[in-house]
């Protein structure tokens, strides 16, 4: 089986994916000592120019850390409506120029990108990445059940951190996460902390998705480090008792766990440990075809 793999991560250790290759590598140190093997530095939505020195950076720091795997864009091309802990200033739709522009500035490091499927020109963008081998997510978006279904169609397999971020699910429009459940195409990140997803429902998803649930941390810089003041992108972010928020409001801002403590919630959740197991080791791999 292979290590705890990690594919939705900002940071740990007191440093930020993207900002120098220092600070890249740290925030890898940071988790392989917390038990996680390998990961993708996922970056937040940033102006074009800036998400170009990103992915250089992560590109410097592959060379150095082969646990690191590639980039994860999580913006830019999310709606505005749910943004979440990203700059709106930043979000932009996903025009083919913008598309072919940071596929050729991530020259192959690119695994996956998160996309709202309503933005214009989105689900012609989804083929386009997914013609270039890049894992495509959607999240961040008002998009409904039939809407989720046709990105999926267009070749998006994964779901960004399901629950969060997105439509939920009623009696009659199941949104984007019931979507997933129902289709064996498609992968479900799961944010196990207990904070982002009630622990019963993180069974429920295991029991409807079996073996398509993908353990993430969305973790940033204070995951392995301690409370107090950071950032994410150039947003501020206070971490109080663990608790990452967007400083000065309510809105999650990722958070502070690591692989194996999600494991552990899991399991105190109620679902089996090699199930737990296979969301952060296998199913990582599978969804970004690593495999």
């Amino acid at each position: 089986m292979r290590g705890l793999t990690d594919i939705h991560c900002h940071g740990g250790g007191g440093h930020a994916f993207g900002s120098t290759v220092e600070a890249t590598l740290g925030a890898i140190d940071a988790h392989r000592r917390a038990g996680t093997h390998a990961m993708v530095a996922s970056l937040v939505a940033l102006p074009l120019p800036v998400l170009r020195e990103q992915l250089a950076v992560v590109r410097e720091a592959m060379a150095e850390q082969p646990a690191l795997l590639g980039a994860h864009l999580e913006g830019p091309f999310l709606a505005p409506a749910r943004k979440g802990a990203h700059d709106p200033a930043a979000l932009i739709a996903p025009g083919a120029a913008v598309v072919d522009e940071l596929v050729a500035a991530g020259d192959g490091i690119i695994r996956q990108v998160t996309i709202a499927p309503e933005l214009p020109g989105a689900l012609e963008a989804i083929e386009r990445f997914v013609g270039a081998g890049v894992a495509v997510a959607v999240g961040h978006t008002e998009a409904d059940a039939a809407l989720a279904r046709e990105a999926f169609d267009r070749g998006a397999t994964l779901v960004t951190h399901a629950f969060n971020a997105m439509r939920g699910v009623t009696a009659r429009e199941i949104g984007p996460a019931g979507a997933a459940l129902a289709d064996e195409r498609v992968f479900i990140e799961v944010i196990a902390d207990g904070i982002h997803v009630d622990p019963q429902l993180i069974a429920t998803i295991f029991r409807a998705a079996h073996g398509r649930v993908v353990l993430v941390t969305d973790a940033m810089a204070a995951a392995a480090a301690h409370d107090g003041d950071y950032r994410l992108g150039s947003l501020d972010v206070e971490v109080r008792g663990g608790r990452a928020l967007i400083a000065g409001t309510d809105t999650l801002a990722g958070s502070t766990l690591t692989l194996q403590r999600a494991i552990e919630v899991c399991v105190e959740a109620g679902v089996s440990r090699d199930a737990a197991l296979a969301a952060a080791t296998t199913a990582p791999r599978r969804a970004l075809g690593l495999e």
